[in-house]
């Protein structure tokens, strides 16, 4: 029988990448996205998964995509929590609705999808649950408070999940890239040039890109690449690790 892995922020960039490649290793794939059902269904039916149109801001949706994959499949075997959000403001003018929001959906999210799957994983005696973090998960930048406060408290809740699931055969860990060339990163360049006052090429020459030893974008399969060798069995002595695919990025 297939091992079964939900991907949630799965319609496009990493989450798409990470889907994909899991379908090519074999697993039975379900992308959870905000998209609708026709953009959703459309990315899922093209890499081979299937799609269900998720809230990750309600917990009550967290809850009922836990328990619909469940009762179709029997189980969760990976979960990897890719979901995004990104909002740029200095702390005197961030939107208050905006925190709450951006830290459900980047941290309380993958808490609770963690729970939801645990008990499975638990009796089952295997799991792995990877959370794409950012290179932000170790370093700060202005104008971003909610999205740093999350990074950083979801690599405290991966290193807490791996202590706890390491009897249990569960593997936990975080990756955390610098800036992959992805629909949200484009979006960012738009959001970092006018918040900065400078040009769309300045942003990716001089904030992107001017800490990295390597100066490129990162491609999302590259990310996908990591979470193959992770879920596999030759991965299964790693938990509880951050890795940094950052292009050098902190290495200073």
């Amino acid at each position: 029988m297939k091992r079964v892995a939900v991907v949630t922020g799965g319609a496009s960039g990493i989450g798409k990448a990470c889907a994909k490649a899991l379908v090519d290793e074999g697993y039975a794939v379900i992308i959870a996205d905000i998209v609708d059902e026709e953009i959703g269904g459309k990315v899922a039916k093209e890499i081979g998964a299937l799609f269900i149109s998720t809230d990750l801001s309600k917990r009550d949706s967290c809850l009922d995509l836990i328990d619909q994959i469940t009762t179709d499949f029997g189980r969760v075997d990976v979960l990897i929590n890719n979901g995004g959000y990104q909002h740029i403001s200095p702390i005197e003018d961030f939107p208050e609705d905006t925190w709450d929001e951006m830290i459900h959906i980047l941290l309380t999210a993958p808490f609770l999808l963690t729970k939801y799957v645990w008990p499975t994983m638990k009796h089952q005696k295997w799991g792995r649950i990877i959370n794409i973090a950012s290179v932000h998960s170790e370093v700060a930048s202005p104008n971003k408070s909610a999205y740093i406060s999350a990074k950083h408290g979801l690599i405290g809740l991966t290193r807490t999940a791996a202590l706890e699931g390491g009897e249990f055969g569960i593997t936990v860990n975080a990756l955390s890239p610098a800036y992959v060339r992805t629909p949200l990163v484009e979006n960012q360049i738009a959001d970092q040039a006018r918040t900065r006052n400078i040009r769309e090429a300045d942003v990716i020459e001089k904030v992107m890109l001017e800490p990295a030893a390597i100066k490129r974008l990162i491609e999302p399969e590259e990310i996908a690449n990591l979470v193959i060798l992770l879920c596999s069995e030759k991965g299964s002595a790693i938990t509880g690790a951050n890795w940094k695919i950052d292009c050098g990025w902190t290495a200073k």
